[in-house]
């Protein structure tokens, strides 16, 4: 007779202690322009699924990587820039 035991950490993984820190909503804001861009990028892409893509397809789904290229880039020079914010140990 084999005895049935459940894992601890699939019973555990969401409990209410395991919230996220400060820290991580802090950066899931600051990243949160690039992500609502490849959202907006991948919804362009799903509409051109099923069909072949007319020129305003194509204009919108060009349209949309170009913001998510610069949501990214926004991003990316805000950690960099607040990394290197004086008042650091030398």
């Amino acid at each position: 007779m084999e005895h049935i035991v459940t894992v601890q950490d699939a019973v555990t993984a969401f409990a209410d202690f395991m919230e996220p820190t400060a820290a991580e909503l802090d950066a899931i804001e600051l990243e949160m322009p690039a992500i609502l861009a490849a959202v907006d990028l991948l919804d362009a892409q799903i509409t051109t699924l099923d069909r072949t893509p007319s020129e305003l397809d194509t204009q919108r789904v060009r349209r949309a990587r170009r913001h998510l290229l610069a949501a990214r880039r926004q991003v990316a020079n805000r950690t960099t820039a607040a990394a290197s914010l004086p008042g650091g140990a030398a």
